[in-house]
């Protein structure tokens, strides 16, 4: 061969093989267009400290997810307590924090916050709200030694002295629990004004502090105070504030209609995302949600989690959203509570 041949032949297959890494790897069209975020690496924010509400939600989202999507990652928890949910919030609304790989747990309380303006001068649909997985129940739970047996042992207590019976639990005046003492207060016919209320950052550390007796009553939810009770904590529940009673667990506590209080609380519970994300991406996390909702295996899941059917995502979601909104923002109104954002 020729010194000229031999460059010839070179100089072909030297571009043959730049030509070569020019061409798509196998599977590099999977990472050319966009990825469906639910089957990304994720994380879901708790707005609070371990053990209560949102600590229950994120764990939910994350088995719900698996259901469908089982080769996804599981979602990270990250705590981010401040405000019971308002850090959190502000964050996402603003877009300080966001992206497609980032839920937010939300709950009822979270929308009464929002209904009062506690959560920054942000309109709901500052976040994309995805979907709720069920909801929870409030409950009024005091020490396993209290005198306090039933209901009515309470309510006697405030009658007689509204100040003398110690309210504790997550959130300041006027977050879902304040809500909850201050319309049993008004159903014993006493002034919320006059009653003790103990702020906590989330439901974990107001169990904490009612099981060290540093409060009387724990105005919470039905499934954070189970999974207090389940994890040795000291705790009695005397009335749960559903329409008709629980099963399971709670199937031998009488709700506060029967023992004569006309309270019903329940607490939806859900998640949340940016609203700066593409439509598309919010609509595939939503229909990754809705297909772990219907899925066969989610009624138990949900079960162990100790939540009972609400199942909403796209429209029927925002719908409640806004009606939520409404009720709240009335109900604020006969408490006496002030719009913060005005």
């Amino acid at each position: 061969m020729t010194s000229l041949s031999f460059m010839r032949q070179r100089r072909t297959l030297l571009l043959r093989a730049g030509a070569s890494l020019l061409l798509p790897l196998p599977g590099a069209a999977l990472y050319a267009q966009p990825q469906d975020p639910s089957l990304a690496p994720a994380e879901c924010v708790i707005p609070a400290k371990a053990g209560g509400g949102f600590d229950l939600t994120c764990a939910l989202a994350r088995d719900a997810l698996q259901i469908v999507r089982p080769t996804r990652p599981p979602l990270v928890q990250r705590f981010m307590p401040g405000g019971i949910g308002a850090v959190a919030f502000d964050r996402m609304a603003t877009g300080r924090m966001g992206g497609t790989d980032l839920l937010v747990a939300f709950s009822s309380g979270s929308l009464l916050n929002i209904a009062q303006g506690r959560f920054g001068p942000h309109p709901a649909n500052a976040v994309h709200w995805l979907a709720t997985l069920g909801t929870d129940y409030g409950v009024v739970a005091v020490h396993r030694d209290s005198p306090y047996k039933t209901l009515q042992d309470v309510m006697s207590a405030i009658r007689r002295d509204p100040s003398g019976v110690v309210f504790g639990s997550g959130g300041t005046v006027g977050s879902q629990d304040w809500v909850k003492s201050a319309l049993l207060v008004r159903a014993a016919g006493r002034d919320p004004k006059a009653m003790r209320f103990v702020s906590f950052e989330g439901g974990g550390d107001a169990l904490a502090a009612l099981q060290g007796k540093h409060v009387d009553v724990f105005p919470g939810d039905a499934a954070e105070a189970l999974q207090a009770i389940a994890g040795g904590a000291a705790v009695r529940i005397v009335a749960v504030l559903s329409a008709t009673r629980l099963g399971d667990a709670l199937q031998g506590v009488p709700t506060a209609r029967e023992q004569g209080v006309e309270i019903v609380w329940p607490t939806v519970r859900g998640v949340y995302i940016s609203a700066n994300v593409s439509q598309e991406a919010a609509r595939q996390w939503a229909a990754a949600f809705q297909e772990a909702l219907a899925s066969p295996q989610y009624a138990a899941l949900r079960s162990r989690h100790r939540l009972y059917p609400y199942s909403l995502t796209g429209p029927a979601m925002d719908d409640f959203v806004a009606r939520q909104l409404a009720a709240y923002r009335e109900m604020a109104s006969t408490l006496g509570l002030r719009r913060w954002d005005r």
